[in-house]
């Protein structure tokens, strides 16, 4: 008797095991999420500099052998299979306790393989440690010249982009992010960089999304909407985040530093102008902000304009409110207090780039 008792005891613990494993794994990684929040030097050493540049260079060199989306094939086939486990459950094929088991255990396996893969890049140190330069408290008349500067180096490198150009600036933006890579503090080259267009564009569009980086397969996704005057700035802001650039100001600021540093006059364009729209959105509460827009040159203010109403007329607003949210709510909880503010957080980043640069006595602008 008492070797049937130890028999089932350890069938049952085989059965407990088989069901709860994922979600002991979920909690062992979200108790080192926690601890990793207060140790960012351990996680830049160990994590975004040691083990992380094999993760990406393993999956970037698998999802780069496929043309499409593996991550937007992948959650239309889980939403498939949600609903036709929602639609069994109903007519009783299957037990609702059983679906929502296997539910909770595919999110909290998606929860796990996402910190591992690339997540604990959240909790690296910000970019002036990683770097070495000191962030300043900038004041108007700092801000006043460097939109001045900004405005000036948009007009002077005014070019157009044609989509067959594309091929050719993501071979130019892979050289700079090269050449800036001990600037930026990243790991170069860090696997291989396919940029791949949504399946879904047109329902990222209504929802104001122009790109993003799909950890789970190392992928860099790009709106088929997106304008060619935008499409170096935002591929060199989505290959950041594939650099482990979690903070989306930093991304920013790294595709405005390859843009405007290389020698091409389409991606200094491109850096220039997408990054003045966070200034003047910065410069909107100043009562002579009509001076500066009418210092931008007829082509610069054309494009804008166009690129307004390009994206006003795509946009769905409840979607966008949604999209917004979630990313909002998404960045939060990854300690990015800011949440979508985040993005405009930008322009601080530049000037204190523009003022490190003064401080050792560089140029940063072009001639």
């Amino acid at each position: 008797m008492g070797k049937l008792n130890i028999r089932d005891f350890k069938t049952r613990l085989r059965i407990i095991l088989l069901n709860t494993w994922p979600f002991i794994l979920a909690m062992l990684v979200f108790s080192l999420v926690n601890i990793a929040a207060g140790y960012s030097a351990q996680v830049e050493y160990y994590y975004t500099n040691g083990v992380y540049p094999f993760i990406a260079k393993l999956f970037s060199w698998l999802s780069s052998r496929i043309p499409f989306s593996l991550w937007d094939i992948f959650w239309v086939l889980t939403i498939l299979l949600v609903i036709c486990g929602l639609i069994l459950a109903v007519f009783r094929k299957i037990k609702w306790r059983w679906l929502g088991l296997r539910i909770a255990r595919t999110l909290a396996l998606l929860y796990t393989f996402f910190y591992l893969i690339w997540g604990f890049n959240y909790f690296r140190p910000r970019i002036e440690t990683r770097i070495g330069w000191e962030r300043q408290k900038a004041d108007e008349t700092v801000f006043r010249s460097l939109l001045d500067t900004i405005i000036v180096h948009t007009n002077s490198s005014y070019h157009p982009i044609s989509p067959d150009d594309y091929p050719t600036i993501d071979r130019l933006v892979e050289e700079s992010y090269r050449k800036n890579s001990k600037a930026l503090g990243i790991n170069y080259p860090n696997g291989s960089r396919r940029p791949k267009t949504m399946l879904f564009s047109s329902f990222f569009a209504k929802s104001g999304v122009s790109g993003y980086f799909g950890p789970f397969f190392n992928e860099i996704h790009l709106n088929y909407y997106l304008l060619p005057m935008e499409y170096p700035y935002v591929l060199a802001h989505e290959k950041a985040h594939q650099f482990g650039i979690t903070n989306e100001a930093e991304a920013n600021l790294a595709a405005f530093v390859v843009c405007t540093t290389s020698d091409d006059r389409r991606l200094q364009y491109s850096g220039y102008v997408n990054l003045l729209v966070y200034f003047l959105s910065d410069a909107s509460h100043l009562k002579d902000v009509k001076e500066y827009v009418r210092m931008i040159d007829k082509p610069v203010i054309l494009d804008l304009r166009f690129q307004r109403s390009h994206w006003q007329g795509l946009q769905n607003k409840t979607l966008d409110q949604v999209q917004t949210a979630a990313n909002n709510a998404y960045l939060k909880t990854n300690h990015i207090e800011e949440g979508v503010k985040n993005y405009n957080q930008v322009v601080a980043l530049v000037i204190n780039w523009y003022h490190h640069l003064e401080d050792n006595g560089k140029n940063p602008g072009h001639d």
